[in-house]
């Protein structure tokens, strides 16, 4: 039984406890490999290290750091086949899907910011005769990054990137429930030359990692993505002790669909929005709202391609759906799926757990699941179930629409599908979300701000906004 390491100090090393915590292969529901069951000691070893690697690190030009980041990029694209076979062993999705989308995602993530750090600028104000002020942009110090188990590369090369590019040094903690693919770049961290300390990787449960990471005096910064439970608890610590917080949590999206929309290309784009990744994304539309007059057409045709949809095991190509995350996971969602029912909803399609034969017999899999005549206040509207479900509403009006999809405590993403210009402008407008997709979904530019208001989150990813989050301003200002 292979036992994951964690990387501190530029070096693979055991848990300071000595043990180990199951990892799962969800398509087979198994036990496959051990992950460190690290506590604060081993979070305090790590920031040993950090503090030993700053002083280096954070005054290295940053073309010398970009060219070692762009080298791990290389290595990433050299070993892409193997890490997406990791990435669909030890998350369950399709590895058509690891290949196409995860893999080339976190090559991108490292080389984008590598190179973005050569075209960060920093600004100068001029006061006339009297002054001119200029802004440092420096790096902070010893920051963390908490990444979740939906896009376990995509998700940690997406924080540690700008974090490294910036001049930081980083403790990284990968999900428990996906750790592979975070153990397998530590190897790669080496290969390309990262030096010691930069990067440390503590892996285990976020009771005790996350807490030691939140709890730590000197870990001035975190970056999280995850649930917004959790996200409470680490803002309860971090908040008080004045840590700079990034907070990506929950969503529960809508996807409003026009009657004038491009009607095969939302219904193609809608298929991929509702269950890509078994709908394990956080920003999936699962509130699926359709004006009244193309509602059954949708509904019709919707609900067969979805019962096309085949579900296998992830590593053979015929597959579209591949495995839950993890039993608990996959019990939440079936939960879910009888409350729906329990709240008046109805079926049109999946709704139970699939049994596969052969290898794959007790992994966890769910049909993707349709349902309809909820109240949009029910709670299956309302709370984020993170699966294969979505649920049909109809509207007349934009300003039903807009009252639906405003109505939860969540703002992360929407979907708008329309042919009138001047609708989607007032929609974007008026939609509480950070991201708004007009007649196309998951089409993403590195360089733009991503961030969800409300209950989804705190802060803003990307470009230029992630290094600023990364770095401290400093205004100094000379007297003429």
């Amino acid at each position: 039984m292979e036992k994951i390491q964690n990387y501190i100090g530029g070096s693979l090393i055991s848990p300071l406890s000595k043990k180990y915590i199951d990892n799962f292969e969800p398509a087979k529901g198994s036990v496959y490999s051990l992950i460190p069951d690290s506590d604060a000691q081993d979070i305090e070893l790590a920031v040993k290290a950090s503090k030993k690697a700053f002083p280096v690190w954070s005054v290295m030009p940053k073309q010398e750091r970009s060219a070692i980041l762009l080298k791990l990029a290389d290595l990433i694209l050299k070993n892409a086949d193997q890490l997406a076979f990791e990435e669909s062993r030890d998350n369950g999705k399709p590895l058509k899907l690891a290949s196409q989308v995860d893999i080339p995602r976190a090559e991108a993530n490292i080389r984008f910011f590598a190179t973005a750090i050569l075209h960060f600028e920093s600004e100068s104000h001029s006061m006339e005769n009297t002054a001119i002020n200029y802004t440092l942009r420096e790096p902070i110090g010893i920051v963390a990054t908490i990444s979740p188990w939906n896009l376990p590369l995509y998700l940690f090369t997406w924080k540690i990137a700008p974090a490294l590019a910036a001049g930081n040094c980083v403790i990284a903690k990968p999900s428990e429930i996906t750790p592979y693919t975070a153990y397998a770049l530590s190897k790669l961290c080496k290969e390309a030359g990262l030096p010691d300390g930069v990067l440390n990787i503590v892996h285990g449960l976020g009771a005790k990692v996350g807490e030691a990471i939140s709890l730590h005096p000197d870990i001035k910064v975190i970056s999280f993505t995850g649930g917004t439970q959790t996200g409470k608890r680490i803002a309860s610590i971090a908040a008080p002790m004045f840590k700079k917080l990034s907070l990506e949590l929950g969503g529960k999206n809508p996807n409003i669909i026009f009657d004038d929309c491009d009607f095969d290309d939302m219904l193609k784009t809608t298929m991929r929005s509702s269950f890509s990744n078994q709908g394990q994304i956080c920003l999936c539309g699962s509130r699926i709202l359709i004006q009244k007059g193309i509602y059954e057409d949708f509904k019709k045709a919707f609900v067969e391609r979805t019962k096309e949809l085949i579900i296998g095991n992830p590593l053979d190509d015929k597959s579209n759906i591949g495995a839950i995350v993890s039993e608990p996971h996959m019990n939440k969602i079936l939960s879910y799926i009888e409350l729906a029912k329990e709240e008046g909803g109805k079926i049109l399609a999946g709704g139970h757990r699939v049994y596969i034969d052969g290898e794959n017999k007790n992994g966890w899999f769910i049909e993707p699941t349709i349902i309809e005549g909820l109240a949009n206040s029910c709670r299956t509207n309302q709370e984020e179930i993170f699966g294969p479900v979505v649920t049909l509403q109809s509207f007349e009006t934009e300003e039903d629409a807009l009252a639906i999809a405003n109505g939860t405590e969540y703002g992360l993403a929407a979907t708008v599908w329309t042919s009138n210009l001047k609708k989607a402008h007032r929609l974007a407008q008026k939609l509480h979300s950070g991201i708004v997709w007009v007649n196309c979904w998951l089409v993403r530019d590195l360089r733009t701000p991503f961030g969800g208001v409300k209950n989804s989150g705190v802060g803003r990813e990307g470009g230029f906004e992630a290094l600023r989050f990364f770095t401290e301003a400093k205004n100094v200002c000379i007297y003429l």
